[in-house]
């Protein structure tokens, strides 16, 4: 139930970042913050806080109420799911450390999981901040950063979540394991693709420009995959290629080991289906409605995967 919420929460982030929303809340206000504006007077007051953001003086200048008031709302309503997550998680997880009946073991990481949570909220205005002093976009690095977490506390519900109606699953580093590492940094390439607007170039696939590597590869040296976008484009691409040809394996290992067969047939289409996405989405510029199909995509190829690997671990103990 809670991983659903978060994946949910982890869309509803995407729709934000795709709408242009991201940057429409110019405060944190993390208790009163729960309401929205209820009059006039409120409303007045939030839009001349945007009006004195960049986004506003650069990008947004002349906007009217009622489009601040559509971007408004997903910023809003992104930040009110996070505060429902907390509520939902922290409340029950109360009551039953309260009657003593949390698993053996299970204990801290449960308590864990609260505190990163708790954590995100955090790590999410400090990555809205970045976007509100000088230029009106916020750090690639720092979306990246809130991505890596949100899938970390989802990938960690999945795992205690499965472990507890299933049994325990010991963990090994192994080719299982890398497999999902790849389809994990593939989602945080996606971070630094959406971070730069990258998806904005090179509409086409499978060459960017005249061949496989864009003209403006290497040019930013070290930092080169992380603030270049033609450069990141292109490593999402190769990488998500690498990581389909992973999941082939790891289908073929459930197969061999004749584990959580369905979950591994699921997992092989998701895959395919999600490359074929990716393809779409990039070939007309990342609309809102093919980037949020994508980005879900992208946590139910890492739901499945992840299930297929406990399964795996699980029978091999």
């Amino acid at each position: 139930m809670m991983a659903i919420l978060v994946g949910m929460m982890v869309i509803i982030g995407g729709i934000t970042r795709l709408t242009g929303s991201g940057l429409s809340m110019a405060e944190w206000r993390p208790l009163i913050g729960t309401l929205p504006p209820l009059n006039n007077a409120e409303w007045m007051r939030v839009f001349e806080l945007y009006k004195s953001t960049p986004e506003y003086q650069q990008l947004n200048f002349g906007m009217q109420m009622g489009a601040f008031k559509q971007i408004f709302f997903w910023e809003y309503f992104h930040r009110l799911w996070g505060r429902l997550l907390g509520l939902v998680y922290v409340l029950p997880l109360i009551y039953f450390f309260v009657q003593g009946r949390i698993p053996a073991g299970y204990r801290l990481p449960l308590i864990g999981l609260a505190l990163a949570g708790g954590f995100q909220g955090v790590v999410g205005w400090w990555m809205v901040v970045s976007g509100l002093a000088d230029e009106p976009t916020v750090s690639q690095y720092r979306l990246a950063t809130h991505l890596s977490i949100a899938l970390g506390i989802f990938t960690c519900l999945m795992w205690l979540a499965q472990s507890l109606s299933a049994g325990k699953s010991k963990f090994k580093f192994g080719v299982p394991a890398f497999v999902f590492a790849l389809i994990f940094v593939t989602i945080i390439a996606g971070a630094f693709v959406a971070g730069m607007d990258a998806g904005l170039l090179y509409n086409h696939y499978p060459l960017m420009g005249d061949g496989f590597v864009p003209a403006e590869y290497g040019e930013k040296g070290l930092s080169d995959p992380f603030e270049n976008p033609a450069s990141a484009q292109f490593h999402h691409r190769w990488i998500a290629l690498i990581a389909t040809v992973g999941v082939i394996y790891l289908w073929r290992c459930a197969l061999s080991a004749g584990v959580a067969v369905r979950r591994a047939y699921l997992m092989i289409v998701i895959v395919f289906g999600q490359f074929a996405l990716g393809i779409l989405t990039l070939i007309n510029a990342a609309p809102v409605h093919l980037g949020a199909m994508h980005q879900t995509g992208a946590l139910l190829l890492l739901a499945t995967s992840l299930s297929v690997i406990h399964c795996l671990y699980r029978e091999t103990a």
